[in-house]
C-alpha cells in the first residue's frame, strides 16, 4: 500500500520528517512536498507558470519530491503523474501551529488532505499546537495511530479527518475528542512601514480572540485534548436551500 504524504510547511519541515517516520512501516511511503514554505495558502493552485520538482532524499521515504507549489499542487501532481498507482492514504502534516476553527479554510495543510479527499482517497491532516514545537513525539503517536485506524476503516465518501495535537508530554494529554468545528479565529493587526524609496508596506499579524463556545476542536486543544474533526468540502448551507427558494423568483434577468 502507498500512503502519499504533504504538507504545507515544505519539505525541510520536522514535523514532515517527524510524520514519514511515524508512518514508515505501515507502507510504500511516498512524500510530495512543497519546496518551501506554503503556509496559509489554503486551496490555491498553480496555473499562471510551470510546476516542477526535483528529488529529494528522506530517511524512511520510498521516493520524495520537493515540488515548487502549493500543497494541493503538491498532491494533484503525485495522483496525476508521481505515483505508480492510487495510495491508500493521503497524510498531511504534522504542521507547526494549530489548525481550528475558520483557520481551517486558510491551511494549507488541510488543503492537502482536502485533495486527497477529493479524489475518493481517506486522508487526514495533523497539526501541533505550537509555531515552534520542540518536541513532536505525542503528534507522531497520535498521527500513527490515526492513519492506522483511517486505513483499517475508511471514512465516509468527502470526508477527511483533521487532527490537532497539544504541544504536551503523551502522558500530560488529557485524551481524544470527537468534536465540531468551531468558529475560533485570528484578529488581523497591520503594522505598517515605509521602505527606502518611500513606498508603503504592511506586515501582517495578529491574536487570537476569546473562544466563547464549547464542545469545539479550539475549545478541547485548550483543555489539553486531542481534537478529531470530520471535515468535508462541501460548503453548501443545506438548512437554507429551501427558505432560498421560496424567494428565489426574485433573482429575476434582466430583460428587453
Amino acid at each position: 500500500m502507498i500512503i502519499l504524504i504533504s504538507n504545507d510547511d515544505g519539505i525541510q519541515s520536522e514535523g514532515l520528517h517527524a510524520l514519514v517516520r511515524a508512518v514508515s512501516d505501515l507502507g510504500q511511503v511516498w512524500v510530495v512536498a512543497p519546496d518551501r514554505e506554503q503556509s496559509a495558502v489554503g486551496h490555491s493552485i498553480t496555473i499562471s507558470e510551470p510546476i516542477r520538482y526535483v528529488d529529494f532524499e528522506l530517511d524512511g521515504a520510498f521516493r520524495t519530491f520537493a515540488v515548487n507549489g502549493s500543497p494541493a499542487d503538491c498532491v494533484k501532481l503525485a495522483l496525476s503523474e508521481l505515483l505508480p498507482e492510487a495510495p491508500a492514504l493521503v497524510l498531511s502534516g504534522i504542521n507547526r501551529g494549530e489548525n481550528t476553527g475558520i483557520s481551517v479554510i486558510y491551511s494549507g495543510t488541510v488543503s492537502a488532505a482536502t485533495e486527497g479527499a477529493i479524489n475518493g482517497i481517506p486522508a487526514a491532516a495533523i497539526s501541533v499546537d505550537s509555531f515552534s514545537p520542540t518536541n513532536y513525539d505525542a503528534a507522531a503517536a497520535v498521527s500513527r495511530r490515526t492513519a492506522e485506524l483511517v486505513m483499517a476503516r475508511g471514512l465516509p465518501e468527502g470526508t477527511l479527518l483533521n487532527v490537532n495535537v497539544p504541544e504536551l508530554p503523551a502522558e500530560e494529554i488529557v485524551g481524544i475528542k470527537v468534536v465540531r468545528q468551531g468558529r475560533g479565529r485570528f484578529k488581523e493587526t497591520f503594522l505598517k512601514r515605509t521602505d527606502q524609496r518611500g513606498r508603503i508596506y504592511y506586515w501582517m499579524d495578529g491574536h487570537k480572540l476569546p473562544l466563547d463556545e464549547t464542545d469545539t476542536d479550539g475549545i478541547a486543544l485548550l483543555q489539553g485534548y486531542v481534537a478529531i474533526t470530520p471535515i468535508q468540502f462541501d460548503l453548501t448551507h443545506h438548512a437554507y436551500l429551501e427558505e432560498l427558494s421560496e424567494w428565489a423568483t426574485d433573482f429575476t434577468l434582466p430583460r428587453e
